[in-house]
């Protein structure tokens, strides 16, 4: 299966429809009566709707098991149709659509099985997917930000290691369609972190990534210098990348980034380590460019 690890848990919600077609009138007409011989037939082709949504991994391959939080499966009558309607929810990695399908397809063929001894014409039409939401692509801000990058690293700074934290960093922002405007290697010095904040604070830079110095070692000052200069913390920003990162690693506890705004500059502080950095990247984007569209007082 493919790897959603990576993943944030959402609400995810996904709403499939199908079609049965029949013959003749009176084919509805022993539907609406309860006169078919197999018995109900929404009430039978809903509990095996029902079934399908929750065994969907069982029979898809690459579906991931996943907890289903709530299932409604609805009939229509319209003519010699009949219209399923299948709506799921979940909070997951993951979306539901193809549960939705495989519930919607299975509510189908049960209709199908119970009609076909009184009408040898029975269709079933299409099987669709009418909507889904609740993935990352839901939560993505196209913005035009001026970013910066900057690694606090003294070993990196003087040369004796190669630096992959900010790279995986930059790599990460493409995916955004962000552009690290500035990318620095500065030494892990108080005054020098400082200094560079208020740099590019007063450059208009929007976003700066500060990667490094964050754990506990006696070097880790970058909390500290970026702390005072924080006109607006917004300590729900760290507070969800320490959430993803412990689910992942138990260490995760011990980071201590801090997040908020220098003037109209939001500064976030990462890990130092690449897996930390990619991870804290994977926690916070894009959602927190929704900041940018709140600060401009668009609608949220």
């Amino acid at each position: 299966m493919v790897n959603i690890t990576h993943k944030n848990t959402s609400l995810r919600k996904a709403i499939a429809t199908a079609v049965v077609n029949v013959s003749k009138q009176e084919t509805i007409d022993a539907i609406q009566n309860k006169q078919i011989p197999k018995g109900d037939v929404f009430e039978f082709s809903r509990a095996a709707g029902l079934f399908a949504v929750k065994k969907t991994s069982d029979v898809i391959p690459d579906c991931h098991p996943l907890p289903v939080e709530y299932t409604a499966i609805r009939h229509t009558i319209d003519g010699l149709s009949i219209l399923i309607e299948v709506e799921v929810h979940t909070i997951y990695r993951t979306g539901v659509e193809v549960e939705a399908m495989h519930g919607a397809a299975i509510t189908a063929l049960t209709i199908y099985d119970m009609l076909k001894p009184i009408d040898k014409n029975v269709e079933i039409g299409t099987i669709k997917l009418e909507s889904k939401k609740g993935g990352k692509s839901d939560f993505k801000d196209e913005v035009a930000l001026r970013c910066a990058v900057i690694v606090c690293s003294d070993s990196v700074s003087a040369g004796s290691k190669q630096d992959k934290a900010g790279q995986a960093i930059i790599e990460k922002l493409t995916q955004y369609n962000l552009t690290a405007e500035r990318y620095e290697i500065i030494a892990d010095e108080f005054v020098l972190i400082q200094e560079k904040a208020t740099q590019l604070a007063d450059e208009g830079f929007n976003l700066v990534l500060f990667t490094g110095g964050t754990g506990l070692s006696p070097r880790d000052v970058t909390p500290e210098a970026i702390t005072p200069m924080l006109d607006r913390e917004i300590p729900g920003i760290m507070e969800a990348a320490r959430s993803y990162g412990q689910e992942r690693m138990p260490y995760a506890m011990l980071s201590r980034g801090v997040a908020g705004f220098i003037d109209q500059t939001l500064v976030i502080t990462m890990p130092g380590s690449t897996r930390g950095a990619e991870e804290t990247m994977d926690a916070l984007f894009p959602y927190v460019l929704h900041i940018f569209r709140v600060a401009k007082g668009m609608q949220h």
